[in-house]
């Protein structure tokens, strides 16, 4: 029998650089995003709750939005539209050690015998992108990049001359074994250190070329260390975080403008009003997305998406649904958020659920 439901579409956002306690690690979000593909038609998340090193999963239903372009989403500003194979290309920092590029493209090109990936020439960059990290006082995680024309030159000059139509990057960050810092992460405590600074790469490149991009940092193998956590052991595996990326921008959704000269609406493009539900960790809700996505789409449109957030997921924010005075269900875990958008996609209110209801209220007029 056909089903006359439209796609029931939920959007995942482990926000990066902010300590989460579950998907602020090394793709340690992946069985969230998982199961929530199990309830959902479709899941819209972004590169770090999938990313996991040389580890990843295939989710046919999942579409792999960088963080700037799921903002533009969000507001209603880009649409997505799924594809069923892009052409990347890669971007290589200059100032990674030959060695090191090496095993880079090395990877790259395992990636296209073993997986079937289609890659462009590779380029490296006309001058070393120079990343710095930085710390905020409430623990976040941000940094820079010196050169960043260098970056979108090479970006440029792979669209243009071998038709990429998604970018990788991988840029050489600062390599410091013996910091606090990384001590702390890798016991699967504290912030990841790089995710920041990874964030506005993408979000550099995103904002310039329209295109998905996703970054793989290079960096040296770490000194072998038997205490490191489950969550943040993916990172020690090799010599490369590129082979997640490669994947999911080999599937990542291209994005669309309705007021582009050229654009003509096709049939599966997805826009914010089609978003059913959003989860989130419950102290990190003032992002832009989620900010955007709980408010109705338009003046005439009253229904926004459900706002699913998750207490146990702590993050160094704390900005809570109710601080921010938005309508939110509060959840304790992961497995009670899908319980709720179990009930959602059935139809049912969740408090039916529940042992107790009250009578309803007359509503003053």
């Amino acid at each position: 029998m056909l089903s006359m439901k439209r796609p029931f579409t939920v959007v995942l956002i482990v926000p990066t650089g902010v300590g989460a306690a579950i998907g602020g690690y090394a793709g340690d979000a992946l069985p969230i995003a998982r199961a929530i593909a199990q309830v959902a038609d479709c899941l819209i998340t972004h590169p770090n709750v999938l990313n996991g090193a040389q580890l990843y999963w295939p989710l046919p239903n999942a579409l792999y939005v960088e963080g700037y372009g799921l903002d533009q989403f969000a507001a209603g500003s880009w649409g997505l539209r799924p594809v069923h194979q892009n052409r990347v290309g890669l971007v290589l920092d200059q100032g990674i050690e030959p060695e090191l590029r090496l095993r880079h493209i090395q990877a790259a090109d395992a990636a296209r015998a073993t997986l079937g990936l289609d890659l462009t020439e590779y380029v490296v960059t006309d001058a070393p992108l120079a990343v710095d990290l930085q710390t905020a006082s409430s623990g976040a995680t941000w940094g820079t990049i010196r050169n960043p024309d260098s970056l979108l030159r090479a970006t440029e000059t792979v669209i243009q001359k071998a038709g990429a139509e998604a970018i990788a990057v991988v840029a050489r960050f600062p390599d410091d074994f013996s910091s606090d810092a990384l001590q702390s992460y890798r016991q699967g405590q504290g912030v990841d250190q790089i995710a920041g600074a990874e964030a506005v790469i993408s979000h550099l490149v995103v904002r310039t070329f329209r295109l998905p991009c996703a970054h793989a940092p290079a960096l040296l193998p770490l000194p072998l260390d038997p205490h490191v956590a489950p969550r943040s052991a993916a990172e020690e595996l090799g010599h490369t975080f590129l082979p997640c990326v490669l994947v999911g921008l080999s599937r990542a959704p291209q994005f669309i403008v309705r007021s582009h000269p050229t654009f003509t609406p096709q049939q599966g493009d997805l826009w914010a009003d089609q978003v059913d539900a959003v989860v989130v960790p419950a102290t990190a809700c003032g992002g832009s997305a989620v900010l955007s996505l709980s408010q109705p789409a338009s003046a005439s449109e009253a229904r926004s998406p459900r706002i699913i957030a998750v207490r146990d997921n702590q993050t160094t924010m704390q900005a809570s649904p109710r601080s921010l005075g938005m309508a939110a269900i509060e959840v304790d875990s992961y497995l009670e958020a899908l319980g709720v958008l179990v009930t959602q996609r059935a139809g049912i209110s969740h408090t039916a659920l529940r042992p107790s209801m009250g009578s309803l209220a007359s509503l003053d007029q």
